[in-house]
């Protein structure tokens, strides 16, 4: 333990855990304390430079090996720190979760992919967090853990609001949980920024099921639309069941935006975003669906920016 001002105005108590067991003992004795959970830091060094972001004790758990895992044996598992970059090393990733692939190509550049990782974007719980929609329409949960205990929760579930979630300050995120894509199931993620680095404007991931010639099942999730990341499930249910044309598609498009609830920021309009939403939908829609068909790895040009 040490006091760090080399880089940050601030003081705080640097805590660097070798163990699982040992942050968890840390979580439970600080979790009064004004504490925060360092992994990749791309968001939260960022804060604490440029905003109002004070801290007394900073937890580094970069280096508790229990958490720096990718298992794809059954469905996908991902521990807390293991890098962007290295998730999508994995042939997997590519060919069964497709629109997480393309969410995790979109943020930023190489040396954030290098450094950032999966729970941090979702425990930063950000509405514009790009894995967070691929995530959702892929049914993924989260394992929270504490000292006294573990929960499992859907990931939609976690969120309250931007960058408030249902985590006590005695836990953390140790692991994402994502099932067996079914087969025939196609996805795609888009997303809307002003360059590739910028969080975005909007973004969007479609997961469909085909059976015949017919969607048996779709998942439709869009960011920076809302509070939170929202489901479109009255669109959902207006797909399933039928042939996606592309009449049934493009009336899906022209309705989904009744279900989103965008206001104007400092990086779009309103307006903006639910003109998107109808491109983005359709595009998407139609992309997935071409790839149910694809038994060999999808052609991954077209999504992620």
């Amino acid at each position: 333990m040490h006091t760090n001002t080399r880089i940050l105005a601030n003081k705080f108590e640097y805590l660097d855990p070798k163990s699982l067991s040992e942050a968890l003992n840390i979580l439970d004795e600080y979790q009064k304390k004004n504490i925060k959970i360092l992994a990749g830091g791309t968001d939260l060094l960022v804060k604490m430079k440029t905003i109002e972001l004070n801290i007394d004790y900073l937890l580094y758990i970069k280096e508790i090996a229990e958490l720096n895992f990718i298992n794809t044996s059954n469905g996908l598992s991902i521990g807390a720190t293991i890098p962007f970059s290295h998730i999508i090393k994995e042939d997997k990733i590519k060919t069964e979760y497709t629109a997480l692939y393309e969410a995790i190509q979109a943020i930023a550049a190489p040396a954030i992919r290098n450094m950032g990782t999966v729970a941090g974007n979702i425990g930063n719980a950000s509405p514009a967090a790009d894995t967070v929609p691929a995530l959702i329409v892929f049914d993924a949960q989260v394992l929270i853990e504490s000292k006294q205990s573990k929960r499992t929760l859907f990931l939609k579930d976690l969120f309250l609001g931007p960058g408030k979630t249902v985590l006590r300050n005695d836990e953390l995120i140790t692991r994402i949980e994502v099932p067996e894509v079914k087969p025939n199931t196609g996805s795609a993620f888009i997303k809307k920024s002003r360059v590739k680095a910028d969080l975005a404007k909007i973004n969007l991931a479609v997961a469909v099921q085909r059976k015949g010639q017919n969607c048996e099942n779709c998942k439709i999730a869009f960011g920076s639309v809302a509070a939170t990341v929202v489901r479109a499930e009255n669109t959902e249910k207006l797909l399933e069941g039928k042939a996606l044309t592309e009449e049934l598609i493009s009336k899906a498009a022209q309705g989904v935006a009744d279900e989103i609830k965008p206001i104007d920021d400092i990086r779009s309009t309103a307006e903006y975003r639910i003109a998107m939403s109808r491109e983005m939908l359709q595009d998407a829609l139609s992309l997935a669906w071409a790839r149910t068909y694809s038994e060999a790895k999808p052609n991954l040009k077209g999504g992620g920016e």
